[in-house]
Parts: C-alpha cells; sequence; structure tokens
C-alpha cells in the first residue's frame, strides 16, 4: 500500500484560503458598512412602530372580548332551547355531550333537584313481615344456615306474585349462595334470572334500583375478567349506566356504578359523563341554592367551579374556571394574530400586578367581573417590532454574503480538486514506473546472467529461474490491481453472480498465494465451519479479495509469520476472516486503510512490492457483493480483516 503524499492538501489548503479571505474581505466590508447606514436611517421609524402596534393591540384586545361574548350568548341559547318537557336524565346528557357545560343541574318549576337526584325511598318502608320471611332471615343470620337461608329465600322468590318481594328475595338468595361459598350459583342467580327484563326497574326499600346493584355483585363475584360471562355482564351494565333515556336511575346511583366499574375494570369502561356527574353531585351535596342571575357567578363551598342560571330558573350550568380561562387562550390564539403578546382571561378579584400587562379590558356579557389582560412577551416590543424591520435588511445582507462565500468555497474546492487530481494522476504514472520497473530490472539482471552463463552449477540457475518467476507473479499482481483499479474508478467492472461454496474460493486463494507461502512454517492455518452455506459471489473476484488480503498479511508481519483463514456463519451472512501476527495498525490507520493509495508503513510494503490499491480493491469487490470489509487491529498485535456476505439467495443491493 503506497502513502498518498499529504503535499497536495496542504498546498491546497495554502492557495484557498487566501482566495477565501480576499472574497469574505470585499464582500462583507462593504455590506456591514451598509447595514450600519440603513441601522441609523431606520431608528426615526419606531416611534411610528410603537403607535401602529399600540392601536393593534387595543383592536385585538377588544376583538376578544367581543369573540367571547358572542360564545356565552351561543352557549346561553342552547340552554334555553333544551325541551324542559324531556326526561331530566336526558337533558342532562345532552347538554354534557354537547360539551356545552362541565355540569348540569336540572331543577323543576318550584326549585327542587329533577337531576341529579337522590332516589326516593318507599314510603312506610318494608311492609313484608311474614312468617316466611322472618324464618328466612332467622336461618341466614340469627341461625348462620345459609344453605337452608338460600332454599327459603328461593322458596319465597318462586311462591310470590309481588315482582318487590321476588327481586329482593333472589338478591338474598345470591347473597347467601356466595357467602356458602356457592360462587357460581350465586353468580347463575344474579346475570341470569335477576336480568331478566321485568325487574329492570325494581327498586328497593331506599329508592335503589335492585338489578344494576345485583349485576355489580355479579362482577365481583367473577374472578376472571377475560371470561364471556363477565365480559358480556360488564357490557351490559356499563350500556345501562350510560343510557340516560331511562329515568328511573337515579344520578348518585348512576355515580355509584361508574365509580365501581372503573375500579373492576380500569381502562376497559368508558363514561364521558362521569366527571360531570361528579361535579354536578358536589354541587348538589354541598345544598348549594340556585344562582340568583344569569350572570356566571362563582359556586360557594365548590372551588374554581362557576355557574349559570337559564332565565326560566329550570338548568342550572356548571363550569370550570379552566374550562373557562382556556377557551379565551384559545380565541386569542385561534382567531387573532398577537405577535409578541398573549391574552389572559382574569376571574373577577384576581389583581392585574404583573407590569408586563400593556392594557386590560372587561369581558362583556355573561363574564361581568372578569378581566381580559394582554400581557407582553418582551418588556419593550416596539423596539423589538423596529429592530425587526431593520434585521430584515441586515440579514439579507447576511444572506447574500453567505451566498458569495459559499460560491466562492464551491470555486476554491473545485480547483482544489482538479490540482489534486492532476497530482494524483503524476503520483499515479510515478508510481505505476516505479512499481513496473523494479521487478522488470530484476528479471532483466537474472535473466542476462543466465544467458551469459555466470551460473555455477544447475542449481543456481534453478534458484535464478525461480527469482525470474516470483517477479514475474508480482508485476502480474500489480498489473491486476492496476487494471481492476481502473475498471473500478469507471465502474467498469461486470460481476457474474452464481451459487459458490466458500472452500473453492479458499482453495483458489491459497494455490494462488503457494509460492509466497513456499515453507510449511508460514502456511496459513485454515478454519472453515462444517456445513457452512453457500453464497452468492463472483468467484474470481471473490478469490482476488482473498489473494488481496493474503498478501496484505504477508507483507506486514515479520519472519515469523501466523496467517490464520477462518469461514463461519453468523446472523444469516457468512464471515471470511484473515488474521495474522504482523504490526497491526492504530485507530487512525484502520480508518483509513481502504483508501487507494494508502499504507500504514511503507518500510515493509516498499520492500515487497505494492502500491495501496489492494485493500480499497477488496472493499469495491465485497460492497458490489452487497457485503462489508472491517479490521479490528491493535499496534504490535497484529490484524484480522472481516468480510461479510450474504448467503445465497439473500444478497443485499450492492453498495457503490
Amino acid at each position: 500500500m503506497a502513502h498518498r503524499s499529504p503535499r497536495i492538501h496542504t498546498t491546497h489548503r495554502q492557495r484557498i484560503w487566501p482566495i477565501l479571505l480576499l472574497l469574505l474581505v470585499a464582500v462583507i466590508v462593504p455590506v456591514v458598512c451598509v447595514a450600519w447606514f440603513m441601522t441609523e436611517a431606520m431608528g426615526n421609524e419606531r416611534l411610528a412602530v410603537r403607535q401602529k402596534l399600540t392601536a393593534v393591540y387595543r383592536n385585538q384586545l377588544d376583538a376578544v372580548s367581543r369573540r367571547l361574548a358572542s360564545i356565552w350568548e351561543g352557549r346561553a341559547a342552547a340552554l334555553m332551547s333544551v325541551d324542559i318537557e324531556a326526561p331530566a336524565s336526558e337533558i342532562f346528557a345532552q347538554l354534557v355531550h354537547r360539551d356545552l357545560v362541565d355540569g348540569v343541574i336540572v331543577y323543576n318549576e318550584i326549585g327542587q333537584v329533577r337531576y341529579p337526584s337522590a332516589p326516593t325511598p318507599l314510603a312506610g318502608g318494608d311492609h313484608d313481615r311474614s312468617e316466611v320471611w322472618l324464618d328466612a332471615e332467622r336461618l341466614e343470620f340469627a341461625r348462620k344456615d345459609l344453605a337452608a337461608a338460600a332454599e327459603a329465600w328461593e322458596a319465597i322468590a318462586t311462591a310470590s306474585a309481588d315482582l318487590r318481594k321476588v327481586t329482593q328475595a333472589l338478591r338474598a338468595q345470591a347473597r347467601c349462595l356466595a357467602r356458602a361459598g356457592q360462587q357460581q350459583a350465586a353468580i347463575d342467580v344474579l346475570t341470569g334470572t335477576l336480568a331478566g327484563p321485568e325487574f329492570r326497574h325494581v327498586t328497593d326499600q331506599t329508592g335503589y334500583l335492585i338489578t344494576p346493584n345485583a349485576q355489580l355483585h355479579a362482577l365481583q363475584l367473577l374472578d376472571d375478567p377475560a371470561s364471556d360471562t363477565f365480559r358480556v355482564t360488564l357490557n351490559r351494565l356499563v350500556d345501562f349506566v350510560n343510557d340516560y333515556t331511562d329515568s328511573a336511575l337515579s344520578g348518585s346511583q348512576r355515580l355509584f356504578l361508574m365509580q365501581q366499574l372503573q375500579a373492576i375494570a380500569p381502562g376497559d369502561v368508558d363514561f364521558p359523563t362521569m366527571d360531570a356527574e361528579a361535579l354536578a353531585a358536589e354541587y348538589v351535596e354541598r345544598d348549594n341554592p340556585t344562582l340568583e342571575s344569569e350572570l356566571l357567578q362563582a359556586i360557594e363551598n365548590v372551588p374554581g367551579v362557576w355557574g349559570y342560571r337559564t332565565t326560566d330558573g329550570i338548568i342550572v350550568a356548571l363550569v370550570q374556571e379552566e374550562r373557562i380561562v382556556m377557551e379565551a387562550q384559545m380565541v386569542a390564539g385561534r382567531e387573532f394574530s398577537l405577535p409578541d403578546a398573549r391574552i389572559e382571561l382574569l376571574p373577577p378579584g384576581h389583581p392585574v400586578s404583573d407590569a408586563t400587562a400593556l392594557f386590560t379590558a372587561p369581558a362583556n356579557g355573561y363574564l361581568t367581573d372578569w378581566t381580559l389582560a394582554l400581557r407582553l412577551d418582551d418588556p419593550d416590543p416596539f423596539a423589538a417590532a423596529a429592530e425587526k424591520r431593520i434585521a430584515v435588511y441586515l440579514w439579507t445582507g447576511v444572506l447574500v454574503i453567505g451566498v458569495i462565500v459559499v460560491l466562492a468555497f464551491v470555486v476554491a474546492r473545485f480547483v482544489g480538486a482538479q490540482m489534486q487530481l492532476a497530482r494524483l494522476k503524476n503520483d499515479l504514472t510515478a508510481t505505476v514506473t516505479h512499481e513496473l520497473k523494479t521487478p522488470l530490472a530484476s528479471m532483466r539482471a537474472l535473466i542476462d546472467t543466465i544467458l551469459e552463463g555466470r551460473c555455477r552449477d544447475e542449481q543456481q540457475r534453478r534458484e535464478y529461474l525461480l527469482l525470474i518467476g516470483r517477479e514475474n507473479e508480482r508485476l502480474s499482481r500489480l498489473i491486476d490491481n492496476f487494471l481492476a483499479f481502473s475498471r473500478m474508478e469507471r465502474h467498469k467492472r461486470a460481476f457474474e453472480f452464481e451459487e459458490v461454496r466458500i472452500n473453492v474460493i479458499v482453495d483458489a486463494a491459497l494455490d494462488a498465494v503457494r509460492e509466497r507461502f513456499d515453507s510449511p512454517r508460514l502456511r496459513p492455518e485454515v478454519e472453515i465451519a462444517p456445513g457452512l452455506p453457500a453464497i452468492s459471489a463472483d468467484a474470481d473476484a471473490l478469490t482476488t479479495v482473498l489473494i488481496n488480503l493474503l498478501d496484505n498479511a504477508y507483507k506486514y508481519t515479520g519472519n515469523d509469520k501466523r496467517v490464520i483463514v477462518r469461514a463461519y456463519p453468523v446472523n444469516g451472512n457468512v464471515h471470511l476472516e484473515v488474521e495474522d501476527n504482523g504490526i497491526g495498525l492504530s485507530r487512525q490507520a484502520a480508518k483509513r486503510v481502504f483508501n487507494r493509495f494508502y499504507q500504514a508503513d511503507q518500510t515493509l510494503s516498499r520492500g515487497d512490492g505494492g502500491c495501496g490499491l489492494g485493500l480499497s480493491i477488496v472493499r469495491f469487490i465485497v460492497a458490489a457483493h452487497g457485503g462489508s470489509v472491517t479490521v479490528a487491529s491493535q499496534l504490535g498485535q497484529g490484524s484480522t480483516f472481516t468480510v461479510t456476505l450474504p448467503v445465497y439467495g439473500a444478497m443485499r443491493t450492492p453498495q457503490h
């Protein structure tokens, strides 16, 4: 591997940088001067920019205020358009699903809560205190005879014609069976008989629907969430809870079922109205009176929540403060362009103490006492806006300078590349002349000696002929490498791929270098894994690869040479390795060793011939086969070159 002369690169840099510096000086100085004059001249525009921005900011703030008022007018109209004759639960679901509010309380004409309301207990409590009923209770609670109690409850359910008594008896039967360890029997009662449509609206003494609670109990007993019974029961109960057309389910029981189902099957259930139910329940539980005004008011005892009452007093809409503020931010960000500023909506009583609040304005309409504040991202936006106009011209000049510099750099690189190409051609000519002249001169001297009869004996003449053969072989390798390099540069090398066994490649390469490794002590060791798959390759080209790697190993090892050729499969590829105990490579040399005309040590390579093309040819051929070649090496400890090739039928796209 011949050494690439660094003088070309150095000379190129020495010639190109003065040109670049002259271009930079000639272009940047006048442009900077012009930019400075422009900056001074535009200083008078700052006052005009300030007046312009002030008017724009005020108009934008007023526009946001009007837009928010329009949004709340539309919300109020939507609340008033609700059919108050519809079931209260349907009104609740309709408003929440339309995303008009965060929570709703529906009243009647006399101010009583229709939804979400608590269940209504039965008047007079439980009137059934028959002896049969009392006997069943004694079996369950006094005697703890759960099996007998379950039979007694089943008998009551079978004999009674009252749906409420039947439902309560079946619920008690399932309870006894579950406590007795007969979970499956209890589940059959809860999901079978009690799931019938005739029990859908049956309530207990407290006013709660019995069937949905029974379904919930069944889910708690089922220990396999993946079972069909669990999925069917869960889906049935979720659909029932989300069905607001059935007004028999009270708000408190609906919210209870939602919370329990989310705990039982987290992530598997979806309740779009759950947050609204919870907010409305909190409002009702805190005994908040209906709002006295149609304007947005803070809800007492419910922090961060505001309410709006319709003119007829039927609906109280609950809206979280966070939602109101976010709506204002969305309006300001989506509908209007406010450079270097942002609009915030502040609740009543919120002090406007930030020094960056340039303007404030009341949020009109339903948001009485709310304040819109326009805050500046820049403490002095007027100066910043003026500077932007100056910056436009300045950066235009900078862009022009950059374009000129880039073009000058491209031109300099082109000139340098042409100079380097010319020097490379000269070096190639000198290298070829030297490398070809040396073996030719040696052969000429040996032939003259033989022809003049100056050999001592036949043995010496045979040795001279062997030397001539070796020099001829060396000359042939040099010519082959030059031709391969020429075809590689012109992309004229054509490969004929076929199914090839790696041992055929190894045998051919070893035969080609047999004369160099003529001693048994120097013969390369071969380690080929059994059952190695075939590869898709040009056999002659891959033989050249291995010959070049073996030549490289021979040249860069001392007298005690140890060269190992390995082949083994790895992850659908075949690895072909050549390991030697030579001088090794530094980390920097290992990165450049596949470059053309590069050699790590001229002393060793020059003594045995070579021009630094062998490894670059190796990389070219391997890349054309869809493979890769790498080197692992340490100074003084030898090198290992690894060629990775895809197996037959899996050849990757060749790299160029």
